[in-house]
């Protein structure tokens, strides 16, 4: 292997281990979990609206504690969640700036795909924008080339140097994944928490 991309190998791992620090698990009483992001230390938690369901939401952290959430506020358009749980001093993700994201991009999503917990795929931006298959969507999605399996939703989709960029969402192809940029994701934070 070459200097270069041993070093590419080793930058990305770092980045992996960074990124699953701020990964957690999201159980909501039925058959199916999901992931989760944490956006503030104080146990702030960023998921999809279609992973919570409405009972017995739990969240287990990357220390392994189990906690009760409480439901703060979704959004069933945009397909986004947010969630608290009574933790303090938890690892908060860095926040990059999707409105800066462009095609060929490289990019990590990170999530629990069929149980695999802390799973990786990386893959590269294809465009920030309504994409042509959802035509009726009225707000911007990162469209990104890797595979977003069951599992994924939730989860961060990160930059090369761990800063969310988006909050993995759905498939839209077979090797297209849809993930909801984090421009999009404070507007949602400010509207539905007044913060």
């Amino acid at each position: 292997m070459s200097e270069i991309l041993q070093q590419l190998n080793a930058e990305l791992s770092s980045v992996v281990g960074y990124v699953q620090r701020c990964l957690v698990q999201i159980a909501n009483g039925r058959r199916g979990s999901g992931a989760g992001t944490i956006w503030h230390p104080d146990g702030l938690i960023l998921t999809n609206a279609h992973v919570i369901g409405r009972r017995s939401l739990r969240v287990t952290l990357p220390d392994g504690r189990t906690l009760p959430a409480r439901l703060l506020a979704d959004d069933k358009g945009l397909d986004l969640a947010a969630l608290s749980v009574e933790a303090r001093d938890l690892p908060a993700i860095d926040l990059g700036r999707s409105e800066h994201l462009r095609p060929g991009q490289l990019v990590l999503a990170m999530g629990h795909p069929w149980g695999v917990i802390g799973a990786v795929t990386t893959g590269v931006v294809i465009d920030v924008g309504v994409p042509p298959e959802l035509v009726t969507f009225q707000r911007e999605l990162i469209q990104v080339d890797l595979p977003l399996r069951p599992g994924y939703s939730g989860g961060p989709l990160v930059d090369v140097r761990g800063r969310l960029v988006g909050i993995n969402t759905m498939m839209a192809g077979p090797e297209v994944g849809l993930a909801v940029p984090v421009h999009e994701v404070k507007r949602f934070l400010r509207q539905g928490l007044g913060s």
